[in-house]
């Protein structure tokens, strides 16, 4: 397996990557409709540029919460932190981490209903 520190930052460009595609799907949905018919929601070609534009912006979010989430992770790293769950204190397994490098919580925990707001 590899260290955390490697999967973490993989996980970063990855994602960067991904921020980058969505960023560049936006401006062309964008530049699209300045090129269009403002009336699309009757277009009968299907799905409205609104439509389109709101669906790549949630992405984008998405993308942008999970680096927020890699950038945590990388600090609870160097804290020495990392692998320790949040709740209970118990080390996350080695699995669960290298599924899912920006846990915070072991998967006993993890399936447990929240009682807090984080």
């Amino acid at each position: 397996m590899r260290p955390a520190r490697e999967r973490l930052e993989a996980e970063r460009r990855k994602t960067l990557a991904r921020l980058a595609d969505l960023s560049d799907d936006f401006d062309a949905v964008v530049a699209a409709s300045r090129d269009t018919n403002a009336d699309d929601e009757h277009d009968p070609e299907g799905a409205t540029i609104a439509f389109e534009r709101s669906q790549v912006h949630a992405l984008v979010r998405q993308a942008r919460q999970h680096l927020d989430e890699i950038d945590a992770a990388l600090e609870r790293l160097g804290a020495g932190t990392y692998g320790t769950c949040e709740e209970c204190g118990r080390p996350i397994g080695e699995g669960r981490l290298e599924a899912r490098p920006v846990a915070r919580t072991c998967i006993s925990c993890a399936g447990k209903p929240r009682t807090r707001l984080r």
